[in-house]
């Protein structure tokens, strides 16, 4: 009797060794091409500005601190621009996240009989606005926002994406009877917000607080039009007054001497045009570590588990 041997079934998931190269190559090559302008612009604020007529390079071929002196001498603010800037994202963080979550929460429950009403309400701004005009009247002469700390942070406090994306979140992550469950406990709405759907949304609330912070982190309009004490300037808007200033020495330059080069002044234009892009960006990458496993619980926690 001749038995025949059994085919093992064919994983239509399995990835071959071939495959497995090529897909590594693929995201080291992702990688490359993200880190390398990041690393080129550390390599050019260190280095001396007349050896940057050869070209840029990663490791710098004359290494100098030129481009951060004189960064630094042109203003004694940027520890106190830096200040006001952590202090807006954190705190606008947290204000904007709990405000919308609070929003998000009662448009999530189907029992909630005007939660179509407030969809309308905020889908509304999302498609037509007042212009710049009528929002300015407000923050200046209705809520007194000019000059204060509150006018890089108010105006930013809600947004209706984040809303809806949270509200969607919540509805299809947080299980219904779970909700009833705590109700037939006693517990109240503002219990069961506070105590069940916050940490069970962790991971939607964190990708909106990174966003968000970043969006704190680099805003420079709000302060452009609302701020003129210089003891009130965020990192970003210190640092495009610094460029301004940099431009106009370069035309003034131009004009009253005949130079065309700051270079001919002794002036590290292109380097600390680099050393302001690594002040700037230099704080807020360290925070992308924190939310990274925030990331992939939210890409996974909807899949199924055995």
């Amino acid at each position: 009797m001749i038995f025949k041997a059994r085919r093992q079934p064919v994983n239509a998931n399995r990835i071959t060794a071939a495959g497995n190269i090529v897909i590594n190559l693929f995201f080291v090559f992702c990688v490359v091409a993200c880190l390398y302008p990041l690393l080129l612009v550390l390599g050019v604020s260190f280095t001396d500005n007349n050896a940057l007529r050869e070209g840029y390079r990663v490791i710098p071929k004359v290494f100098s601190l030129e481009g951060y002196n004189f960064v630094f001498s042109t203003t004694n603010s940027i520890v106190r621009a830096y200040g006001v800037t952590i202090f807006n994202t954190v705190v606008g963080t947290f204000l904007h996240v709990f405000i919308v979550s609070l929003f998000a929460y009662p448009l999530s429950r189907p029992e909630f009989k005007s939660r179509k009403f407030f969809m309308g309400f905020i889908l509304i701004p999302m498609l037509f606005g007042g212009g710049l005009i009528p929002w300015f009247i407000i923050c200046n002469q209705v809520l007194y926002l000019r000059n204060t700390i509150w006018a890089m942070i108010i105006p930013s406090l809600f947004s209706p994406w984040n809303a809806i994306v949270l509200r969607t979140f919540i509805k299809n992550n947080i299980p219904e009877s779970l909700i009833e469950s705590v109700r037939l406990d006693g517990c109240t709405e503002f219990k069961t917000y506070l105590h069940i759907v916050l940490p069970l949304s962790k991971a939607g609330l964190a990708v909106i607080a990174f966003f968000v912070a970043l969006g704190f982190w680099n805003d420079w309009w709000l302060p452009l039009l609302l701020i003129t004490e210089p003891k009130l300037y965020n990192l970003q808007y210190l640092l495009y007054n610094i460029m301004s200033r940099m431009q106009f020495l370069q035309s003034m330059a131009a004009q009253a001497l005949g130079i065309a080069s700051m270079a001919d002044l002794h002036i590290p234009m292109e380097t600390a045009r680099m050393a302001l892009c690594v002040l700037s960006i230099g704080p807020i990458i360290l925070a992308y570590p924190f939310f990274q496993r925030f990331f992939v619980k939210g890409i996974t926690i909807g899949s199924i588990k055995g």
